[in-house]
């Protein structure tokens, strides 16, 4: 039987936790394939096969669009490996590195040189060799990610190489700007706190 999984958006370890759940209905001869959004979960996946002596392959359909195909042959059953936690291979950038934005301006002083220097910060982010994991933006910070800021395009192209964008839902509906996010996704107290605690270094301009 030939299994598909489409992991696509999904962070790690959850590609790698779904395809075991299937690896475990099937018998020999069967095939999964799984599909990723990056060539991290593809690393992650082949890695996860090896540990499992599964025959795998992967393959690139696109630049966001991976297929990782696993087989489970007599073999693999003969001779289990040990279980071992889904562990996630680090991106080739500052793996648990925070952004924090938590206003439109940089500094404090004059407001409209503030904002000059935020949007100033925002595009060196994008010039940066290692690039953060995370931005999280709060209170004025969420002016930063909504349609006509000046720093919209410099964040969607942050996006595009894989770092998380998160604007918080209750400042984006205080300020009246629930329905203007234009980049990145809504989030809340609950995931900030989890972001900030278990971030390796938090950067706060």
């Amino acid at each position: 039987m030939q299994y598909q999984l489409d992991a696509r958006g999904k962070q790690c370890p959850i590609p790698v936790v779904e395809t075991k759940k299937i690896l475990a209905q099937m018998t020999a001869g069967d095939t999964v394939t799984v599909a990723v959004d990056n060539p991290i979960a593809v690393q992650n996946l082949l890695k996860m096969a090896g540990q499992k002596h599964l025959p795998a392959e992967s393959r690139t359909i696109s630049p966001t669009h991976y297929e990782v195909v696993l087989a489970l042959s007599e073999e693999s059953l003969a001779s289990p490996a040990p279980e071992a936690p889904a562990a996630c291979i680090p991106a080739a950038r500052s793996s648990g590195t925070v952004v924090v934005l938590s206003s439109d301006e940089m500094g404090g002083g004059d407001s409209v040189l503030g904002k000059a220097l935020m949007k100033a910060f925002v595009y060196a982010l994008t010039e940066q060799d290692s690039l953060p994991a995370t931005i999280l933006l709060y209170n004025g910070g969420a002016r930063l990610s909504v349609e006509g800021a000046a720093t919209l395009a410099d964040l969607k192209l942050l996006e595009s190489q894989g770092v998380e964008i998160l604007t918080c839902g209750t400042c984006l509906n205080h300020y009246g700007l629930t329905d203007q996010l234009a980049v990145g996704s809504v989030t809340n107290m609950y995931a900030i706190a989890e972001k900030l605690m278990q971030a390796g270094k938090v950067i706060r301009p």
